[in-house]
């Protein structure tokens, strides 16, 4: 590991101007290309104090061993040469999108004298006309079968076309009127290279002439009486027609832009691009890359303008390039595109109408892209195996954490303070082994003293199973200690623990609580949650079980008892799993901490009836049609409701009665009461249609 104030250039030498710099290993193998408006100003930043900078950041200049620059006159030309470099020395610390697959485009090769229609994938080749990308090769070759009709453009192969010519008979498409034969003779080089333009003109979105001139001709031969051309003319519409129709209109005013879309975590983002050609989806594509430097949303959309447009002139940069975020400084990225293109490029964000909600679906197929990406990730076996060792020695473990446990709190500015526990086995969810809590020891804010009582009472409850069991042998003298409870008095059911599934029993059909512990405890946050984890294992005597905290500013490890936090390497799995862990927790404890806050607003009077469910609060809302009326009912009407007895009807009355009523609203304009409690509506009641959430976090509500 170099110390980068070893080859730190002297302020003096570096130029205040624009230009492209390079950091090279001891290998002089160049591993990062950055670009800057200020050479003097940018390479300053990566040689400050190593405990400012971003971890990324930081092993980028402890990698290299030497730092060199380019002087170039404007930020464009920066911008241009930074991505050649990037091109040429494929650095590692670079921002590299890879495709997730190899796209095929509908290419027509107009370099040859007799053009020919075709799907090819791979790197762009001049004088070959592009469209697409295409999600498919199937769907290129059927947009193909159907304008060959109208269009009858070669499609076969230098052989077949070589072959047809030396024997004089064109091959089956010839036969059918799909292809012009030139092979034969049939049409000259300059014929069928205008018929490769109109098809060209009508896959660039230029449909109206030839739809409008084919319907001309159709009319003509009609009333010529020549009905077999008419009705051939007819069919040829309806296949230009069905070919259009396979890329549906999504902006009306015939546009011609590129929508790009990121989604993106601490470690990976991925990138999805739509082309829009006439107002019509012609393409699609995407891209996942690694977050191997610290960048922002702008940053990765200016490495993803290079990566789209670096090889690209003319009319393949469209007018309009919409993006979630713009680089900084946005008008050298816009002049690049423009002298790409040879005239304006608008470069900006989606605000309203057609544009922002196509935007939006860009957006979730990023987003869709991403989780698929990282579910391919998380289930491939070789790669679960070497995280759960990366982890393990990372941490000083005696062997692979096989089950993870991840807490996380999460409250709203101190109210409806909720905690969750996922666990993950051998580098998967377990989802039937989520547990929710609430956190009942204090009122307020305290994450730290929240994360001391959730940690007890887990552990508490698998010393009290391990007991009954006969499996502990010191659990009295440490429940004793951590809660001042002989060992007899503690309880063994809590509905703030309930599992989520009844799978899991015991001999005598009862199910396990916590029975199971892990290897490995995560919670999410630093140096002071962790101690409060580790402080709770100490005082229930639980030494055999490791802590870790993944803080989520800088995605550093931290141990108990060390003041230094474990970094792991950028690109280890380890890393990425406890990440998957830690935000899964995260997720988990928001929606039951939102879950909560929902029901507490929509909390009525019904809810203070003790021993009354679900069931029965419906059934006297269906009977009565609102809170009100079953408020006027009698002991007796309430007794009239299936499910409810005369205690029951004497508990619902006494509540009823005890509640409060609200004040009337009333029209402020015409003085009038307003009664709002129309029947099977009521606000508040438990009739209100009530939120559920998916089938495994339903299952870890508490009850």
């Amino acid at each position: 590991m170099a110390d980068p104030s070893s080859y730190r250039p002297k302020p003096g030498q570096i130029p205040d101007s624009p230009g492209v710099y390079r950091f090279r290993d001891e290998h002089r193998r160049v591993i990062y290309v950055g670009k800057a408006k200020s050479l003097r100003q940018r390479l300053a930043n990566y040689f400050q104090d190593l405990s400012g900078l971003h971890p990324r950041t930081r092993t980028m200049v402890t990698t290299a061993a030497s730092v060199e620059w380019t002087v170039v006159s404007t930020e464009v030309e920066a911008l241009q040469l930074e991505y050649s470099w990037i091109k040429e020395y494929d650095p590692r610390f670079n921002v590299k999108y890879r495709d997730d697959k190899s796209y095929p485009y509908l290419a027509v090769t107009m370099n040859e004298e007799f053009p020919r229609v075709q799907v090819m994938r791979g790197h762009k080749k001049k004088g070959v006309r592009y469209f697409g990308p295409y999600a498919h090769a199937w769907a290129i070759r059927d947009t193909v079968d159907l304008l060959l009709r109208v269009f009858p453009v070669r499609t076969c192969s230098a052989g077949v076309f070589k072959n047809a010519a030396r024997t004089g008979r064109p091959c089956l498409l010839g036969y059918i009127g799909k292809c012009s034969a030139p092979c034969v003779g049939r049409v000259s080089a300059e014929e069928h290279g205008e018929l490769s333009e109109e098809f060209c003109d009508f896959m660039a979105g230029r449909t109206g002439t030839y739809l409008r001139r084919l319907e001309k001709q159709m009319m003509e031969a009609a009333e010529e009486m020549e009905y077999e051309r008419a009705a051939r003319l007819r069919d040829d519409i309806e296949a230009l027609k069905k070919a259009m129709e396979k890329n549906a209109v999504v902006l009306a005013d015939a546009t011609d832009a590129d929508l790009i879309a990121v989604a993106e975590d601490e470690l990976e983002a991925a990138v999805q691009i739509f082309h829009v050609r006439g107002g019509r989806v012609r393409g699609q594509r995407g891209w996942v890359t690694d977050k191997v430097e610290d960048v922002t949303t702008g940053a990765l959309v200016e490495h993803a303008l290079q990566q789209l447009y670096g090889e690209e002139r003319g009319d393949s940069v469209p007018k309009e390039v919409l993006v979630p975020a713009l680089p900084e400084p946005v008008e050298p990225v816009q002049e690049w595109l423009t002298e790409r293109r040879g005239s304006n490029v608008s470069l900006r964000i989606p605000q309203r109408g057609d544009k922002k909600a196509l935007m939006e679906t860009v957006e979730r197929n990023a987003q869709q892209a991403l989780v698929l990406h990282k579910t391919r990730r998380a289930s491939d076996l070789t790669t679960r195996s070497r995280a759960l060792e990366e982890i393990a020695e990372a941490l000083d473990l005696d062997s692979a954490p096989l089950r993870i446990e991840c807490y996380d709190i999460s409250h709203l500015q101190g109210d409806d303070v909720v905690a969750s526990m996922v666990v993950f086995e051998d580098g998967l969810q377990r989802k039937s082994e989520y547990r929710r809590f609430q956190i009942k020891g204090f009122e307020g804010q305290d994450d730290v003293r929240s994360m001391h009582e959730v940690i007890t009472r887990r552990f508490r409850r698998y010393i009290a199973e391990k007991e009954r069991t006969g499996e502990w042998t010191d659990g009295e003298n440490a429940l004793a200690g951590a809660t001042g409870t002989p060992l007899a008095d503690v309880p063994l059911t809590d509905a703030t623990e309930a599992p989520l599934t009844s799978s899991l029993k015991d001999d005598d059909g009862r199910p396990k609580r916590f029975a199971y512990p892990p290897q490995l405890v995560v919670v999410d946050g630093g140096q002071p949650q962790v101690a409060a984890a580790k402080r709770a294992l100490d005082e229930l005597g639980i030494d055999d079980i490791a802590v870790c905290g993944l803080a989520k500013r800088l995605e550093e490890v931290w141990v108990p008892d060390d003041d230094d936090p474990v970094v792991l390497p950028r690109s280890s799995e380890g890393l990425y799993l406890l990440q998957r862990v830690r935000d899964e927790a995260h997720r988990f404890a928001i929606t039951y901490q939102r879950t909560k806050r929902a029901k507490r607003f929509r909390a009525g009077p019904l809810d203070e009836v003790p021993g009354l469910g679900e069931t029965r609060k419906q059934a006297l809302i269906k009977h009565f049609g609102s809170v009100k009326r079953l408020r006027a009912a009698t002991i007796e009407q309430i007794c009239e409701v299936p499910g409810i007895g005369r205690k029951t009807a004497e508990t619902i009355a006494v509540a009823l009665a005890r509640a409060a009523s609200p004040a009337p609203a009333v029209n402020t304009a015409t003085g009038e009461i307003i009664d709002d409690e129309e029947p099977g509506t009521t606000a508040g009641s438990p009739g209100d249609p009530v939120t559920t959430g998916a089938p495994e976090e339903r299952r870890g509500q508490e009850t």
